[in-house]
C-alpha cells in the first residue's frame, strides 16, 4: 500500500487504519502514510528509551507480579503501571496517539490490575478512572531485580516522561510536514 504503511505489524494495520478518520492533514496528503510514518517514529522512541533506561521487553506481566511496567498500546498511548505497593499500583494512561475518543491523561495512586498484561490484549484495571485499554503492542519492565519498588517507579515513570515528550514532538511533526 505505502512506503510506511507496509513496515507496520500486519497485526496493527486495521487498527492503524483506523487511527486515520481522526487526523486532518493538507489535501493531497495521503493521511494512511503520515499516521503510519508516526506510528514508526513512535514505535523507535519506544524502544530506544527502554533500552536507555535499562528496561527490557517481555510479553507478558502477570496481575500478581510485585514488578509495574510501562506499556505501548496498538494506538500508540503509554500506560505506566507501578510496582505492586501494599496490595495497589500507581498508574497512569497518556494518550499521546491520535485518538479524540479517549482522556489525554487519567492517573490513579490505588489502581489494580483485573487481569493480566499481555503483548495483544487490553490491559484492565479496578480502581481507578481508567477501566481498560487498547490492545497492548509493547511491555517494557526493569532490568535490575534490586531497585525498589520507589526506584522501580520512578524509572518507569522518568521513562514515560521522556517518551510522551518525544511523542508529541512527533505528532507536531507530522501536523507541520
Amino acid at each position: 500500500m505505502g512506503e510506511y504503511f507496509d513496515q507496520i505489524p500486519a497485526n496493527l494495520q486495521n487498527h492503524v487504519k483506523g487511527l486515520v478518520k481522526s487526523v486532518q492533514v493538507e489535501e493531497g496528503v495521503d493521511a494512511l502514510e503520515k499516521v503510519s510514518q508516526a506510528w514508526l517514529e513512535k514505535k523507535t522512541v519506544f524502544e530506544e528509551k527502554i533500552a536507555e533506561m535499562n528496561m527490557e521487553e517481555v510479553t507478558e506481566l502477570a496481575a500478581d507480579d510485585a514488578k509495574g511496567a510501562l506499556a505501548l498500546t496498538y494506538s500508540g498511548s503509554l500506560v505506566n503501571i507501578g510496582p505492586l505497593i501494599d496490595g495497589v499500583r500507581t498508574v497512569k494512561y497518556s494518550s499521546i496517539g491520535f485518538r479524540t475518543n479517549t482522556p489525554e491523561s487519567a492517573e490513579s495512586e490505588k489502581s489494580k490490575l483485573a487481569g493480566d498484561v499481555a503483548v495483544d490484549n487490553i490491559i484492565k484495571f479496578e480502581g481507578g478512572p481508567v477501566k481498560s485499554t487498547s490492545q497492548i503492542f509493547k511491555i517494557a519492565v526493569c532490568k535490575d531485580e534490586e531497585l525498589s519498588p520507589e526506584e522501580e517507579h520512578q524509572t518507569i515513570f522518568d521513562t514515560a516522561t521522556m517518551i510522551e515528550e518525544e511523542f508529541l514532538e512527533v505528532n507536531k511533526n507530522m501536523m507541520e510536514e
